[in-house]
């Protein structure tokens, strides 16, 4: 496995991906299979305690040699073998996982970072460093890079017919770069490479290379990670109407399909004996994220108003003597997963704010995450306006588990979501969800069974749809209380195995 995070090796984790390079190997090495992964090092991972040097070796990247190290990390993740490639490229800008680029030239430094790490993939494999395998599977735009060389280089020809299947995790993000006539370009990076321009060019830019959709026409197999997405795609995005579709893929997505080599396979999520714990006290979630806002605050000569308010929100919060109906979102604040509430629905008031209205004083939203400023500065608006809106800017993994125990109803109101952990996390700690009816929301939460949904033919209307569905459910918590308690039983009950995902790919994907 190819991809650009991994979960197991710490720091090694942006989004979801993660959690799935984590967690699919040890379910793939208890059917049997042999599963190597390998990621770039960022700088930072080869510092692991554990960390063993297997071999260097030189390649040819951008018209120069560069030396390049392979590691293994001696722990094992449930038999299955991490490696890990390392160069100073993986971290020329820090030592992050992903880098953001001006509008201007978007992708440039993320794009020849990881085209450089799928060359040395590719080289190491040759070199016998690491080893050959029976299917090499690619996840995301940033490991798509290693189909186009397996496909296309004379000098990588000996692996030119290794069994490929590519995961599509998120196909907003494709990593589109020109062709030529930039220090982040395909001609640029591989001088020599031999290539059919049509086969791997965007369908907007044709001056462009799109490694993702290079990738869904080169693989030999295209995954995505819940059936209803792998519908969903087949279609064009909409965005006025709130369709988010095949975002100009659709007519390579729709070949595929009809060749019968797209698959959706929902992921799974980890069920370990304790993952149904007591509701921790107010007091100490309280308690603890005062003590994150403070370190995320500490992290700035500035003071952050999202963290002055935050903390003004969490003394007014401990004050209140009743507890009250708590929602709770878990995740990170960008367009696809928080657009929805900035939408306004009436009275010049957006769906948050309705729905903080809904809510009234004694019942509170507890709102954690960070990414997109436009955003975020729209959360820190709102969370100043309302007092029962704690918007915490940040994340802490022990934060989320508490948010996930605590909550009565989690909000994913996602414009779209391939599959999405945070509502299995919730589910798994008795929390009903109430989710846009799309993508893997689709596939995990049953309406009125094991959490609640809403959907609608426009944006518009989905927006709208939300804020009653919140009224609905908010009146079944307080005037039928063995309703909910049915509901959030069910839910907790429900389980998405990856044993179950592992045996699914065993069959469609792996044979």
């Amino acid at each position: 496995m190819v991809a650009a995070e991994n979960d197991f090796l710490p720091g090694a984790k942006v989004g979801g991906v993660a959690d799935v390079i984590r967690d699919l190997p040890p379910a793939l090495v208890a059917q049997g299979q042999d599963i190597d992964v390998v990621i770039p090092s960022y700088g930072f991972l080869i510092r692991l305690a554990g960390m063993e040097l297997l071999g260097s070796f030189e390649l040819s990247f951008a018209g120069s040699k560069e030396r390049v190290d392979i590691f293994q990390y001696s722990e094992s993740n449930g038999g299955a073998v991490n490696y890990v490639v390392h160069h100073p490229l993986f971290s020329l800008h820090g030592e992050t996982v992903y880098c953001n680029d001006s509008d201007d030239r978007p992708f440039a430094t993320d794009a020849s970072k990881f085209a450089f790490f799928c060359t040395a993939v590719a080289e190491a494999m040759l070199s016998g460093l690491l080893p050959i395998p029976d299917v090499l599977h690619c996840h995301d735009w940033h490991s798509a890079f290693l189909l186009i060389l397996l496909k296309n280089s004379a000098h990588l020809q000996a692996l030119s017919n290794i069994a490929s299947v590519f995961t599509i995790h998120n196909l907003a993000m494709q990593g589109v770069r020109p062709f030529k006539g930039d220090e982040s370009a395909l001609e640029t990076w591989y001088p020599e490479l031999g290539y059919e321009a049509k086969q791997l060019c965007d369908p907007r830019f044709p001056d462009c290379v799109n490694p993702l959709r290079a990738a869904i026409k080169l693989a030999d197999k295209v995954h995505t990670v819940s059936p209803s997405y792998a519908s969903e795609i087949l279609q064009a995005s909409d965005a006025e109407k709130g369709v988010y579709g095949g975002e100009g893929l659709e007519e390579d997505l729709q070949q595929r399909r009809d060749q019968g080599r797209l698959f959706g396979i929902l992921n799974g999520c980890e069920y370990p004996k304790n993952s149904l714990q007591a509701a921790p006290a107010k007091k100490k979630i309280a308690a603890l994220a005062q003590q994150n806002v403070l370190y995320w605050a500490g992290r700035s000569p500035v003071l952050s108003s999202a963290h002055f308010i935050a903390e003004k929100r969490l003394q007014q919060w401990q004050s209140k003597k009743t507890r009250g109906f708590v929602m709770s979102y878990v995740g990170r604040v960008t367009e696809q997963k928080v657009a929805l509430l900035t939408h306004y629905v009436r009275d010049e008031k957006t769906a948050l704010e309705m729905i903080l209205s809904t809510l009234g004083e004694k019942n509170y939203l507890l709102f954690l995450g960070s990414g997109n400023k436009c955003y975020e500065d729209f959360l820190t608006k709102v969370s100043g306006n309302y007092e029962n809106f704690i918007f915490l800017n940040g994340y802490s993994n022990e934060l989320s588990s508490y948010l996930y125990r605590y909550g009565d109803l989690f909000l994913m109101p996602s414009s779209f979501e391939p599959c999405g952990i945070s509502q299995m996390l919730a589910m798994r700690s008795a929390q009903p969800c109430l989710v846009n009816s799309v993508g893997g929301l689709r596939d995990t939460v049953a309406d009125g069974k094991t959490g609640f949904c809403f959907t609608g033919a426009s944006i518009q209307e989905q927006a709208v749809a939300m804020v009653e569905r919140v009224k609905e459910v908010k009146a079944l918590y307080e005037e039928n209380p063995e309703a909910w308690k049915k509901v959030s039983h069910a839910a907790a009950e429900v389980r998405f195995t990856w044993q179950k995902s592992a045996e699914q790919y065993l069959e469609l994907l792996y044979s």
